[in-house]
């Protein structure tokens, strides 16, 4: 007689549905309720070992309306408003007022000033200051200048002058003859030599 071996046929479970889900070291694995089983025979399964992607596709759409669910639940916090402290303008100090005393030019009338200012502009013309400037002016040999040349004379104020011509500048000055005689004798000479005309009489002799 020989033995026949009975061999069993595998056990094939059902997932009846998916209750939860965690990671471990990197890994997906879903808690299952084993079709046909109690709920004490519920167990941890690897995603990889899964044959019921219908069964994780609604699992994963019902978890996350649940989770916007719940963030949409949760009241958010009242955020406080910092009162702002309302600070008061600065108060601007005005300096005290004076008053303003009138002076004595302001205490006169308008006509007196007038006159004032008349007499002023009568005083002193620009002529009139032409010639006490030309007065007080340092002529002739009192500015410590070298005599160049006489250019030319005059007896016009009842003494004889001579125009004199200084080195160094352009300025010609009226000078009395006595000074210019006693100042500078050569240049004086020279002026009369270059307007001296001699006149040699004729030989009577010679003419016959």
């Amino acid at each position: 007689m020989s033995d026949k071996s009975n061999e069993e046929p595998e056990e094939e479970f059902s997932v009846e549905r998916i209750i939860d889900k965690r990671v471990v070291r990197g890994k997906t694995e879903y808690y299952l309720k084993w079709k046909g089983y109690p709920e004490e025979e519920n167990t941890w399964e690897p995603v990889e070992n899964l044959d019921c992607d219908e069964l994780i596709d609604e699992f994963e759409r019902q978890r996350a309306e649940k989770e916007q669910a719940k963030k949409k639940a949760e009241p958010t916090p009242p955020v406080k408003k910092k009162q702002e402290k309302t600070k008061a303008p600065p108060v601007k100090e005005e300096p005290p007022k004076t008053k303003k005393r009138k002076t004595d030019d302001e205490d006169e009338k308008p006509e007196e000033k007038k006159e004032e200012k008349k007499k002023k502009s009568i005083s002193s013309t620009p002529k009139e200051m032409k010639i006490k400037k030309d007065e007080d002016k340092v002529k002739g040999f009192d500015r410590g200048l070298d005599a160049e040349k006489i250019i030319g004379a005059t007896d016009s104020s009842g003494e004889l002058m001579f125009l004199m011509k200084w080195k160094g500048i352009d300025e010609a000055d009226l000078v009395s003859a006595k000074t210019a005689n006693v100042r500078c004798p050569q240049i004086v000479i020279k002026f009369y030599e270059e307007r001296l005309t001699w006149h040699i009489p004729s030989n009577e002799n010679d003419a016959e």
